[in-house]
């Protein structure tokens, strides 16, 4: 660890500088408080070995990469917040202008990333000083879209942020910026972690009206996004549904408060059964999100490529964990014999796939192809209101029409009418 962190990894499999092999850029996850792109699971030589050059880009976390403070704003007016996503972009434009000298193609490059890594896709997705410099992009457990919680990391306004920025100079116990810059990194780290316990506070993503101009978890969903091609999905273990209900009365509250015109129609397609009705008012949130952004484009005349893809195959261990957050990473990079579970050749075998997919999709949009069993892939369509296709990874890959009923098509209608009034 060390100030001096802002490196990035490279993995090749080319020979010659003029090979222009397709380009993966990883973003890595944790909140936009924790992580690195050291750890084991992001290991990109697998992804590398199928002819894919892969990039994980370090970039500042927690105050020191989304602080905002007005003696920063007065001081730094072109860029006054953001820095961690200022990071990434900086670590993706060094690779449109480096990576042919390590075989890579300029104007072929995908970025993805997950969790805080996905949120930070999604931003640099609305920028508007992002155009041309990625041509797709992967967002897995990213988005987090429910009606019961439209939004578990959003985006602050720029004056919240810097109400914030001023109270952790209070925290500190600092008068302004030139004392602040004399408190030792390690010391600030702690602290900053002291105030957002103390607070209940995350640093995050900020419309500062530079790097973005509105709240990026919104613009994205709307359309108001790079149109580029898409990969979008999570775990099964992810799945939300409705919060500290414990009978049909707090049904009924739930509905009245969340969503009031809606909650007469709510409550009859919920029924009276309370297991059953907790059990149907689940949602995916990937899922929610993709029929959002479906919508929206349909509103907007747009149709951007959506892959829709839900995670859920029996996972090895002691702990009996389902399909957690993150799980899903040991598999996308094809990881698994760093990981401590006991994977068996099932789950090798699924690895192999995904990794597959998401290589195909990197290389050619499309993340169909053939096995190196000589065999193709499980067939996996594009999303659509009509299709609503979903790839399930999971013990049997399959991809499967995601049903519908009443009561699904209300929540997300519910969903929409959050999201246009901004609730």
């Amino acid at each position: 660890m060390d100030e001096d962190c802002l490196y990035l990894n490279v993995w090749t499999p080319a020979k010659k500088t003029d090979e222009k092999l397709p380009v993966f850029v990883w973003y890595f996850g944790g909140g936009l408080r924790e992580g690195n792109p050291a750890e084991m699971e992001f290991d990109g030589e697998r992804i590398a070995r199928r002819g894919v050059v892969v990039v994980t880009v370090n970039y500042r976390l927690n105050a020191f990469g989304f602080i905002a403070h007005p003696e920063i704003t007065a001081e730094s007016p072109e860029a006054p917040a953001n820095f961690g996503h200022l990071d990434q972009q900086a670590g993706t434009r060094w690779v449109k202008r480096n990576i042919a000298a390590f075989g890579g193609d300029p104007e072929n490059i995908t970025i993805g990333g997950q969790s805080a890594g996905a949120l930070s896709v999604i931003a640099q997705l609305c920028s508007p000083q992002n155009e041309g410099l990625f041509q797709r992009a992967v967002v897995m457990s990213g988005l987090i879209a429910s009606p019961y919680k439209p939004s578990l990391m959003r985006t602050f306004t720029f004056e919240e942020m810097q109400e914030w920025g001023v109270k952790f100079f209070d925290f500190l116990g600092v008068k302004n910026l030139e004392e602040a810059r004399k408190v030792d990194a390690v010391t600030l780290r702690d602290k900053c972690e002291e105030f957002c316990a103390a607070e209940r506070f995350m640093w995050g993503t900020v419309a500062d009206g530079k790097y973005l101009m509105s709240p990026s978890d919104v613009d994205f969903q709307m359309g108001k996004r790079m149109p580029v091609p898409l990969i979008v999905g999570g775990t099964i273990g992810e799945i939300m549904g409705p919060m500290g209900v414990r009978n049909m009365d707090d049904f009924r509250r739930l509905a009245e408060r969340s969503f009031p015109e809606y909650a007469d129609r709510y409550m009859e397609l919920i029924g009276p059964d309370f297991p059953t009705a907790m059990d149907r008012t689940r949602v995916s949130g990937a899922e929610m999100a993709a029929r959002a952004m479906k919508t929206f484009d349909r509103k907007s005349g747009k149709d951007n490529t959506i892959y829709l893809y839900k995670f859920n195959p029996e996972m090895p261990g002691y702990d009996h964990p389902g399909t957690f957050h993150s799980s899903d990473l040991w598999f996308h990079f094809e990881t698994l014999a760093k990981c401590w579970r006991p994977f068996t050749g099932k789950h090798y075998d699924l690895a192999r796939q995904m990794c597959n997919a998401l290589c195909f999709f990197i290389k050619n949009e499309d993340p169909n192809g053939m096995d190196v069993t000589g065999l193709p892939q499980p067939l996996w369509k594009p999303f659509t209101l009509e299709e609503p296709n979903v790839m399930f990874w999971g013990d049997t890959p399959r991809t499967y029409l995601e049903g519908t009923d009443e009561l699904k098509d209300l929540l997300v209608d519910i969903y929409v009418s959050q999201v246009e009034s901004g609730n």
